[in-house]
């Protein structure tokens, strides 16, 4: 799915998941990024991906990045990086978890870091995970911590998928920060996207200080 010009998202099923879970292509006039990729499943459906990806990075001519939202999200990041020769980014908090996941992490990063594209890394109450801003298109992607919801919008993760000692309300107050952003796309990794109006989508899950 075209999302933005420079801006795609696809989606397959992943085996672990059970459902299907959201990536991203990212082009920019000296990089590809990849978000959160996932090859998918299905023999004739993985040819047909790696055909037309293998076409847009030979078009784009630059160097192939992976970034990962959250260790969970490594998914095919290693068969990206053999690939393509493509550079694994992941947030410190993370790094142990999804080099043993994909192999070599060829850059750890802070939250709050800028990766390539102009792609930024802004932290959440998980130490591991980080949600993705792109300024470009006004985007933000999202991994574990904010997810789609059935009427359209967006809801948190559930209480469960957290770790000890972070509750839902303090993952909200982590994320509020990104209510300062001028935000008009949600690209979330489960559940369906939220492609206009974003940041309403966010401050009503979100809500005020």
């Amino acid at each position: 799915m075209r999302i933005d010009e420079g801006l795609w998202r696809w989606a397959t099923r992943y085996g672990e998941w059970g459902d299907d879970v959201g990536c991203l292509y990212v082009e920019t006039e000296d990089s590809v990024v990849l978000v959160d990729p996932l090859v998918p499943e299905e023999a004739d459906e993985e040819e047909r991906f790696w055909r037309a990806l293998d076409r847009d990075v030979k078009r784009a001519d630059a160097p192939v990045h992976v970034l990962v939202t959250v260790f969970w999200h490594t998914r095919s990041a290693a068969r990206m990086v053999e690939r393509y020769d493509a550079q694994l980014h992941a947030v410190t908090g993370a790094r142990a978890a999804i080099a043993r996941r994909a192999g070599t992490v060829h850059d750890a990063y802070r939250g709050g870091a800028t990766l390539p594209g102009g792609i930024a890394a802004l932290p959440t109450a998980r130490r591991s995970e980080v949600v993705f801003w792109l300024p470009a298109h006004r985007a933000l992607a999202t991994g574990d911590v904010i997810l789609g919801a059935d009427n359209g919008g967006l809801r948190l993760c559930p209480a469960s998928w957290l770790p000890a000692g972070i509750d839902q309300a303090r993952l909200r107050e982590s994320l509020r920060p990104l209510l300062d952003l001028p935000v008009e796309r949600v690209l979330v990794s489960h559940g369906k996207p939220v492609l206009r109006k974003g940041h309403a989508a966010l401050a009503a899950v979100l809500g005020r200080a």
